[in-house]
C-alpha cells in the first residue's frame, strides 16, 4: 500500500529516530526496554524520553520540550493516544512522521501492537506504507486585544465549566458572524482526529480522520434543537462565555490552557502544520473502527452459530 507522499530516507545512514512516550508511567517505562533493542535494528535513536545508554540523548527531567537543534526521520511513540497528542504538541511547528505503538485499551491513532512493531518498521522502510497528513489546529485566548496564550492542538478546544457546575452560556462566532448563544455544560470544537474521543462521548458524529473540517458539539445543551455542526476548516471559530464560573477554563486536548474572565476570547483556526501519521497494511480506518467500537459483532454471532452445530443454530 504505497503512499503518494514518503518519507525521505537517507541511503548513507541508518534513519533517526525519536522514541516517546510517558516516562513517568512504570508500565510504559517497563514496555521501553522491549522497544529500544527492537528499533534499533531499524534506526538509531537519537532522542528518547527513556533512559538507555550513553548514546542516547534522553529528556531532561520536568521538561517536555524538544531541543531546538534536534532533527530526525521518524518519532515513535509507545503508551497509547495521549502519548501521541503529547508527542504532537511537543514537536509544535516542526511536525514529522509518527508510528503510535499502543499499549492502552483503545489506541484510535496509536494502532501498532508491539508484538508488531518490528514487521511495522520493516514495511515503512520499505515504502509500504500510507502518509497521512491530519488537520491540527490553534487555540488562542484574547483578553483586552492581547494575546495571553496559543496552543497547538491534535483533537480538540472545549470550553468546560466548574464549581458550581450551572450552565453557561456561551456565544459561537464563525468568520466573526454570530451563530447563536449556547445554554450547556460546555463546547466543544473539534478535529476529525478528535471527533473520537470526548466529541463521540458526547454525542458527536465520527468524521474520517483526513477531513478538512471541525465539529462544533454542545454539551449538554438546554434546547433539544441544538445539534452538533460540521464546518469547513478554513473558518476562524470565536467562543465568548457571558458570566464565567470562576473556574470555567479553555481546555485543549485534555490540558488547561487558561480560566476564563468575562469577554475572553477564546479563537480556534487551522494550524499551518499538519499531524503526519503512517499507517500501515492491515490498520486502516475503518478497521480500527471496526475494531475498537465493536462493530464486529454480528460477525462474531455467525460465526458462533455457525461452530455450534451443523445447521447454523445460534448459540
Amino acid at each position: 500500500m504505497p503512499s503518494a507522499k514518503q518519507i525521505r530516507f537517507p541511503t548513507d545512514r541508518k534513519p533517526r529516530l525519536l522514541l516517546l512516550g510517558a516516562a513517568d508511567s512504570p508500565r510504559v517505562s517497563q514496555y521501553a526496554d522491549q522497544v529500544h533493542p527492537m528499533i534499533e535494528r531499524f534506526g538509531t535513536i537519537v532522542y528518547s524520553d527513556f533512559a538507555e545508554g550513553p548514546a542516547t540523548v534522553a529528556a531532561p527531567p520536568r521538561s517536555r520540550d524538544l531541543p531546538a537543534d534536534l532533527t530526525a526521520d521518524l518519532a515513535i511513540t509507545i503508551g497509547g493516544d495521549g502519548s501521541i497528542l503529547s508527542a504532537a504538541n511537543r514537536m509544535g511547528d516542526r511536525q514529522m512522521p509518527v508510528l503510535g505503538v499502543n499499549l492502552g485499551r483503545l489506541g484510535f491513532l496509536a494502532g501498532i501492537s508491539l508484538e508488531n512493531l518490528p514487521q511495522a518498521l520493516q514495511a515503512v522502510l520499505e515504502g509500504q506504507y500510507r502518509l497521512i497528513d491530519h488537520l491540527m489546529f490553534e487555540c488562542r485566548v484574547w483578553r483586552d486585544g492581547k494575546e495571553l496564550h496559543r496552543r497547538l492542538g491534535l483533537n480538540e478546544t472545549a470550553v468546560l465549566g466548574g464549581p458550581p457546575f450551572s450552565m453557561l452560556d456561551i456565544d459561537l462566532r464563525v468568520d466573526g458572524e454570530l451563530v447563536t448563544t449556547y445554554s450547556c455544560d460546555g463546547l466543544i470544537v473539534s478535529t476529525p482526529v478528535g471527533s473520537t474521543a470526548h466529541s463521540l462521548s458526547a454525542g458527536g458524529p465520527i468524521l474520517r480522520k483526513d477531513l478538512l473540517a471541525f465539529v462544533i458539539l454542545a454539551i449538554n445543551p438546554h434546547t433539544l434543537t441544538v445539534r452538533p455542526v460540521v464546518d469547513t476548516a478554513d473558518r476562524v471559530f470565536e467562543l465568548t462565555v457571558r458570566n464565567p464560573h470562576a473556574t470555567t477554563s479553555v481546555v485543549v486536548d485534555g490540558r488547561v490552557l487558561h480560566a476564563l474572565q468575562d469577554d475572553d476570547r477564546v479563537e480556534v483556526r487551522r494550524a499551518q502544520p499538519t499531524f503526519q501519521m503512517i499507517e500501515v497494511a492491515g490498520h486502516g480506518y475503518y478497521r480500527t473502527l471496526r475494531e475498537k467500537l465493536g462493530w464486529g459483532g454480528r460477525m462474531l454471532r455467525r460465526k458462533l452459530g455457525d461452530a455450534s452445530d451443523s445447521t447454523g443454530g445460534e448459540v
